[in-house]
């Protein structure tokens, strides 16, 4: 498995060798092991990759030694998360270009297939902060992962709502993550990594470069069923990730700003174009309950006696707990002695699937 790996991990070295053309050798050599052992002949093979993505890959030239980066991310305590793996998020999976390599500190889980991307302006307002925060820590309180880029104003803002609550958060780097950027940021990473993950398709040392955060974009926006954006000024990068997010076939999201304000002229050009309205969480859950993809979701693994299935072993332990009599959501947090926000996440995924009824008053029942 290491030997894999770090295979993986020698391709990602390999300066010349973008991700576009890493994903053309993959389909075509199917392992990354193979990729490395191709002679000449067998990459002129290989359809649309350049010239000097070729030469670099036939002389190793990498920026440096794969077998000393590995012991180094094991020593760091960063994981190396490969687009064939089972841990890959499906979401980010499913998209056009997805990153063949993740780099990430923190945890990825089953839960944060239930995703929302919250992104904006660096440069945000009082009250854009605020209800950024407030927007979040609502979202995070019902089970949903918030994702964003970690810049300072509106995707810190994402970031803190959620972890104000105890929920879970993601936040995707234009940078290697041994890179200190945003300045200024260092305990809101290190509170990310313990309730979520920050996570980078880049190498370590990877400084942050205007080229880089389109690419980081279309990931925030792959992890997440929709994004949402607050404060986004004419050229903004947060209107690139909305696009990403139409093209990857994600719900876009706005919350209205004042008018003739220059922070608003990016969404209320995105609800011109038929983006949904956001003043509260529920605008964005009503929305995104039908977007789950059943082709995303496991096999399921277990039953419980009601005849509920459950994908994860989360979901089998709550299930465990629930039968045809409505359950509290209190008392299902004191029987499992979950966080409410990971009994909200695992109730959402199942209440998705169809396995859990949700009724007035935060009662929940089996489906049988």
């Amino acid at each position: 498995m290491d030997e894999e790996r770090i295979a993986w991990l020698g391709l990602k070295l390999i300066s010349e060798l973008g991700n576009r053309s890493l994903l053309r050798l993959l389909r075509h050599f199917q392992t990354p092991s193979a990729i490395l052992q191709a002679g000449p002949g067998d990459l002129d093979a290989v359809p649309g990759l350049r010239e000097k993505a070729r030469l670099a890959l036939i002389n190793k030239i990498m920026i440096r030694s794969p077998e000393a980066e590995w012991v180094r991310l094991q020593e760091e305590g960063i994981n190396l998360l490969c687009l064939n793996d089972p841990q890959y998020p499906a979401n980010l999976a499913a998209i056009p270009d997805p990153p063949a390599v993740l780099f990430v500190r923190g945890a990825l889980e089953a839960r944060d297939l239930v995703s929302v991307a919250v992104v904006g302006s660096r440069a945000a307002s009082p009250p854009g902060l605020i209800f950024t925060e407030r927007l979040c820590g609502d979202l995070a309180q019902a089970g949903v992962t918030v994702v964003s880029g970690l810049a300072v104003g509106i995707d810190s803002a994402a970031h803190r709502g959620s972890l104000r609550v105890r929920g879970r958060t993601l936040a995707v780097l234009g940078c290697g993550l041994d890179v200190d950027y945003p300045r200024g940021n260092a305990k809101l990473r290190r509170e990310i990594s313990q309730s979520g993950a920050i996570l980078t398709e880049f190498p370590l040392g990877t400084p942050p470069a205007a080229g880089h955060f389109p690419m980081r974009n279309r990931i925030i926006s792959g992890l997440a069923l929709g994004v949402v954006v607050v404060e986004a000024a004419h050229r903004s990068g947060s209107l690139i990730t909305a696009r990403l997010a139409l093209e990857q076939g994600r719900e876009v999201f706005a919350v209205p700003g004042m008018v003739r304000h220059y922070q608003s002229v990016g969404p209320h050009r995105l609800l011109k174009q038929g983006a949904k309205l956001v003043e509260s969480a529920e605008d964005i859950l009503e929305e995104i309950r039908p977007l789950i993809r059943p082709s995303w979701a496991p096999k399921a693994e277990a039953e419980n006696a009601a005849g509920c299935q459950a994908t994860t072993e989360e979901e089998a332990a709550l299930l465990q707990t629930l039968d045809l009599h409505p359950r509290h959501i209190d008392e299902i947090c004191r029987s499992l002695q979950w966080p409410v926000s990971q009994v909200m996440s695992v109730l959402l995924a199942l209440e998705l699937k169809g396995a859990v009824v949700q009724l007035p008053g935060k009662y929940f029942v089996c489906k049988g």
